[in-house]
């Protein structure tokens, strides 16, 4: 596992470096690596392999908005964790997919909970379903479904490569699917919140294949809130 910070300030990259190797050490893992960057540049320069970020927004010269832009165009896997003491940021952070957002001053508790939230996102990606529409059984990971569109008596699963026609409803998806990334925006959608490029009261655009989910407007606080926390937990 690599892990990579990015914040102008060395007090607070030592802060997280610190926070990390205590939980490393506690956990008794050893394979991981921790690199601080103190610039967007010099993160933006680094060739290897990114697991999981956590970058500092507010920063001379590249700053994290447009460096979040640019690791997420490079791997779209990559988990981002933003720090920030600015709320106002979180529009334009969501649009480039970060996994959760913490603020300044980093607090422990949030933190920890952030990490374990990221690690088993790592160790939880080659989760497997199966959809079956009667003919045949296709496997799918659960992180590649953008999200699932009733059609009648069937639905359509909609993953980053291809649909699929599955004999199961919504109900049984909403289900099957782990409640704290998937959530029913409409009655006839059941979205990946990672996926989710921007929504207002009426839709939800996702940022993979052009699609486009329903929001009711009586859903919409509840789909908003559960957003910020997927976000921010």
């Amino acid at each position: 596992m690599r892990i990579l910070i990015c914040d102008d300030e060395p007090l607070v990259c030592e802060k997280i470096e610190s926070l990390l190797r205590n939980y490393f050490q506690r956990k008794n893992i050893k394979d991981m690596e921790i690199v601080s960057f103190y610039d967007g540049e010099s993160l933006a320069k680094d060739s290897g392999r990114k697991d999981i970020i956590f970058l500092d927004i507010e920063m001379p010269g590249m700053n994290g908005i447009y460096l979040g832009n640019y690791l997420r165009r490079k791997d779209e896997n990559t988990i981002i964790i933003v720090i920030t003491s600015y709320a106002e940021y979180l529009d334009d952070a969501m649009r480039f997919h970060v996994f959760r957002y913490l603020s300044k001053p980093i607090d422990e508790s949030r933190f920890y909970r952030n990490l374990e939230d990221a690690i088993g996102e790592l160790s939880g990606r080659s989760v497997k379903m199966m959809v079956e529409n009667g003919k045949r059984t296709i496997v799918v990971e659960s992180r590649d479904i953008i999200m699932i569109e009733s059609l009648g008596r069937k639905t359509i699963v909609h993953t980053v490569d291809e649909d699929y026609c599955s004999l199961e409803n919504i109900t049984y998806w909403s289900e099957k699917l782990p409640k704290e990334r998937f959530i029913i925006p409409h009655r006839s959608f059941l979205v990946n919140l990672e996926y989710v490029k921007d929504f207002d009261r009426e839709s939800v655009i996702l940022s993979k294949r052009d699609l486009t989910a329903y929001l009711t407007r009586r859903k919409y606080s509840e789909f908003r809130n559960a957003y910020l926390l997927y976000l921010g937990r």
